[in-house]
């Protein structure tokens, strides 16, 4: 018998991603779910009943949203851990950053698995956060963008499957969030909204790009900062969940907007998640909090760990107790960054917060979106 999600939230985790990586130097080599869960486990934030582990999904319950031949594919892949000709070309397994590597199908079919037991889990209500989701450039028949499944896709399909018709997904990553946009593009039972940087990889979610009235999106100039990110939120998009009084909430917190990140070129501190996590919590019965991108293992795991923190309404401290500090300096981060991490990195949880003035962009941007209210 599971826990109840509306007595208190619920962390869903698995240990393979303490030893799965996408081989050295892909940017996906750094712990993340293991370090948040490490982290908050440090804090004594975590009782271990409301600690559940993820299943694998299964075939039939991945196929709801992707290609069974997609599927066989990948797990021809793991078995042989190489890639043919064919498969490279058609589905882009071994291509485009997407590495064969020991764990390719069960990895991301636990984050599956993981994703849609919170959907079941919140039938009836409550908060779950499932860190290990979050894979949102993933087709029905492709990988894309270190995504080799889509498990917002199907943790959503899991709501509609279950008579939930009034959905909403927010996208918080620094890259967009196509592959749940254009799956449900057109699908007034879904509205996606995705605040991004604009110019980035994979070059999509433009202001103007409204997936026949079920999307809303942000492309943000470089630098954003603190103060930029509330406004966005404050302005345009907690009206538009608030007006559309969702049925559930399908929240994907990509740690890559951080400044610290490698991949992006935004600069907010983990204060503007915490503060949209608190922000979007009451707006729905329903919140499912997944995790992302993010590549930069100290800033992902202190963020995801303070992001639980709110879901609980327990206070972080300003400086990390000796367990925690422990665990933020056995981290291992081979980039430039790790020879020489600066002291807060080990010491606290919270960043310093980085407002800063609104530019002018960001306004005409939270009144553009705003212009014409989903249908």
């Amino acid at each position: 018998m599971h826990p109840d999600p509306r007595d208190a939230p619920i962390y869903i985790g698995s240990e393979i991603y303490r030893a799965s990586a996408y081989g050295p130097g892909h940017p996906l080599a750094i712990p993340r779910v293991s370090a948040c869960t490490d982290l908050i486990r440090a804090m004594g934030w975590l009782e271990e009943r409301r600690y559940l582990e993820s299943p694998m999904a299964t075939l039939a319950q991945m196929q709801r949203f992707h290609d069974g031949e997609y599927l066989a594919a990948l797990q021809r892949a793991e078995a042989r851990q190489a890639v043919g000709a064919a498969d490279r070309a058609r589905y882009r397994i071994g291509a485009d950053s997407n590495p064969v590597y020991r764990e390719m199908f069960r990895r991301p079919a636990t984050s599956a698995g993981g994703a849609m037991l919170g959907a079941r889990l919140l039938a009836e209500g409550g908060v779950v956060h499932c860190p290990g989701g979050g894979t949102h450039h993933g087709r029905a028949g492709q990988a894309s963008g270190f995504c080799y499944l889509n498990d917002p896709v199907l943790a959503l399909l899991t709501w509609i499957d279950r008579g939930l018709d009034n959905l909403v997904y927010l996208d918080l990553d620094a890259h967009h969030g196509d592959g749940v946009q254009d799956a449900f593009a057109g699908d007034k039972r879904v509205l996606t909204i995705s605040i991004h940087e604009a110019g980035r990889w994979p070059f999509t979610g433009a202001a103007h790009d409204r997936a026949g009235g079920s999307a809303r999106n942000f492309p943000v100039p470089p630098g954003l900062n603190d103060s930029e990110h509330r406004w966005l939120m404050q302005h345009a998009v907690l009206p538009l969940i608030a007006a559309r009084r969702p049925q559930a909430i399908l929240l994907q917190t990509g740690a890559d907007s951080l400044e610290e990140d490698p991949l992006a070129k935004l600069a907010l501190s983990n204060n503007a998640y915490f503060d949209a996590v608190a922000a979007v919590r009451p707006l729905a019965p329903r919140l499912l909090v997944v995790g992302g991108g993010g590549y930069n293992p100290y800033t992902v795991g202190r963020c995801w760990a303070g992001i639980w923190a709110v879901l609980n309404n327990l206070p972080i401290p300003p400086s990390a107790p000796p367990a925690a500090e422990t665990v933020l300096r056995n981290l291992v981060y081979n980039r430039a960054a790790g020879r020489n991490p600066p002291e807060h990195w080990f010491t606290t949880l919270r960043d310093a917060p980085r407002e800063g003035p609104v530019r002018e962009d960001i306004v005409r941007l939270a009144a553009q979106a705003v212009e014409e209210s989903p249908a």
